[in-house]
């Protein structure tokens, strides 16, 4: 004879078994790798709520992105092997001080942008100041004059890294005319240096390098916003879906612990006087107890459903055990089904509302096609009195095009007004 322990992760329930009187189950597992939420069709919100580690397998996209911050850079790196014109240019120039400062001058060049590739492009490359940039380009390009010394006409190539450069530092428009001022300076200066040859074919390396890196680089940052921006919209996901679960557990327990707390102190003062009545509202509190218990277990598994039937009928029965003369409306039938949910959830705040703060002795509960009113003769309302089940009703009713309004009763207590007319045609119905 085999035996299975509920709430014990690893073990499974046997078909048909019912280890719970109640039926429910503590669903203790491990966390989903990201394969199984793929599979499982998951909503894109609840990745949030899973740190995908190596124990779950990483999804192929993140592996993707961290090899590519290497990749990428070393990618962008190679392409300094084009420093070698003027590097072999200054090493085959005539020997002297000319010659070793033009090849430190390439070298230094090279080094200044690999140092720019690997810390300052792509999404994750941290934003230098327009100053240090300018002071920056200004040093690349004092570097190409000094390569010239030896490597001549070949040294302007380094302008090529100098556009390329002020593309990942600047990252706006401002580096095209950087390439402009380039090709200005290749197409001018060797027709002015003495012994010079033109080299009109490296304008079509400066303005495609340029056009092609600008390109790349606000494709990766729109990327990286568009990423940004899917993230924020995950957590706002998240965070709806709490303020959600907050709203729905003050809306089912405020209400109904409000009725038992009212049913009970009934039940202990009829206790002596009439036991029998005593016994039937605290069979009430059982009920309204389990009542309760199934709102929350609908509330978890999304499936609760609020009838503007059942809770008239409720709102009825909870001012009866309050001892509180109440007019409520017999019949729905007015009321548009779109509304009648809403309706409903408004009526279940008003009746806590009544119960716990009002003090009142008669509650009238007033319908129709597109306006409900539910007045008291309580204490009234406070000065900015908003509590959370009265911002959930106005948040649920501004999703439905309806507007919430409370202020004094006529008959001087409290009132709460749900209606979906707008103001301008109120006051044109007023003036007929």
């Amino acid at each position: 004879m085999t035996s299975t322990k509920a709430g014990r992760p690893g073990t499974e329930r046997g078909a048909g078994s019912s280890a719970c009187p109640d039926d429910t189950v503590s669903h203790v597992s491990r966390k989903p790798t990201w394969r199984e939420r793929i599979g499982q069709n998951w909503p894109q919100g609840d990745t949030a709520y899973y740190a995908v580690g190596p124990g779950d397998g990483e999804p192929p996209t993140g592996r993707v992105r961290r090899v590519m911050r290497v990749v990428g850079p070393l990618m962008g790196v190679v392409w300094a092997v084009f420093l070698l014109q003027p590097w072999q240019a200054a090493w085959d120039s005539v020997p002297g001080w000319e010659r070793v400062v033009s090849l430190v001058a390439v070298l230094a060049l090279g080094l200044s942008f690999a140092w720019v590739v690997f810390t300052r492009a792509g999404p994750h490359g941290t934003r230098m100041s327009n100053r240090h940039a300018a002071l920056f380009l200004v040093g690349q390009t004092v570097l190409v004059a000094v390569s010239c010394l030896g490597a001549k006409q070949d040294g302007l190539v380094g302008l090529v890294f100098v556009c390329v450069t002020g593309v990942f530092l600047l990252r706006d428009p401002r580096s095209l005319g950087l390439a402009l001022w380039a090709c200005l300076v290749i197409l001018v200066v060797p027709r002015l240096v003495p012994g010079w040859e033109t080299i009109d074919d490296l304008l079509i390396s400066v303005i495609l390098a340029t056009v092609a890196v600008f390109g790349f680089t606000q494709l990766v940052m729109r990327n990286r916003q568009l990423q940004l921006a899917r993230d924020e919209v995950a957590v706002l996901a998240v965070e709806r879906e709490r303020e959600r679960i907050a709203r729905d557990i003050h809306d089912v327990l405020g209400h109904s612990l409000t009725v038992i707390s009212v049913k009970a102190e009934l039940a202990a003062k009829m206790f002596d006087v009439d036991p029998a009545r005593s016994r039937q509202e605290m069979l009430e509190v059982q009920n309204l107890a389990r009542t309760a218990l199934a709102d929350v277990r609908g509330m978890v598994t999304a499936t609760r459903a609020v009838t503007l039937a059942g809770e008239l009928a409720g709102a009825r029965q909870a001012f009866d055990s309050a001892a509180i003369a109440a007019q409520v409306p017999g019949t729905i039938d007015e009321v548009p089904d779109e509304l009648r949910v809403l309706f409903a959830w408004a009526i279940r705040e008003a009746t806590t509302n009544v119960l716990r703060h009002a003090a009142a002795t008669s509650v009238q509960i007033t319908m129709g096609p597109d306006t409900l009113t539910v007045d008291d003769d309580g204490s009234g309302p406070a000065d900015d009195e908003r509590g959370n089940g009265l911002h959930g009703l106005v948040e649920r009713a501004r999703a439905a095009g309806a507007r919430v309004e409370v202020s004094t009763s006529p008959l001087g207590g409290y009132r709460l007004l749900l209606t979906t007319r707008d103001d301008a045609r109120d006051s044109k119905e007023r003036t007929a």
